[in-house]
């Protein structure tokens, strides 16, 4: 073998190898972004079992992990992330008060109860996958006036980094700035 077709032997070897690592990055990468989008539809069909997910908050059966977020009336005796005190007006509008408030907030529909009977529970899906958490308020009367009763939770994961008790702070947030 001469000198020069050495070197253009070595020369093709490496840049066949090249193609071949990327055809396979190509490949993976084609993978995952399939991957992503069957999670992020398959998350959107999931089906919705109201009766499942539409479960009263005052009788809470929280599961210790960190994915879900419980309000309950002050006075209670149990345990919850948060005391609410009552706010001086009946129950129904303190719950029409809060539907329109939920209903308002992108990615939300309610899909079971209603403010009538003073017990809801909404869906509320994340932005980019879909995955949806639940949402279930009750409103409570009392000698001080009404209070919510109201437990959020995710349906997929052991976290939720939070979301539940952002979500909820910022409804209750709004719900005390219509005072």
């Amino acid at each position: 073998m001469t000198g020069r077709t050495a070197s253009a032997s070595m020369e093709l070897a490496p840049g066949s190898l090249r193609q071949r690592v990327v055809r396979v990055a190509g490949r993976i990468v084609a993978a995952v972004v399939v991957l992503v989008i069957a999670l992020a539809i398959g998350m959107r069909v999931v089906p919705l079992n109201p009766t499942e997910w539409h479960t009263d908050p005052l009788g809470a059966a929280r599961s210790g992990a960190p994915n879900d977020y419980l309000v309950l009336p002050q006075g209670m005796n149990s345990p919850a992330d948060r005391m609410m005190v009552p706010r001086s007006m009946p129950a129904l509008d303190l719950m029409t008060r809060f539907d329109a408030i939920a209903l308002a907030t992108p990615r939300v529909e309610r899909i079971a109860g209603g403010p009538q009977l003073l017990f809801a529970t909404y869906v509320q899906r994340s932005a980019v996958f879909g995955f949806p958490d639940y949402i279930s308020v009750r409103a409570v009367e009392g000698e001080d006036g009404a209070a919510l009763a109201i437990w959020s939770r995710s349906r997929f994961g052991y976290s939720d980094l939070g979301v539940n008790r952002r979500r909820v702070e910022g409804w209750l947030s709004t719900l005390d700035g219509d005072k």
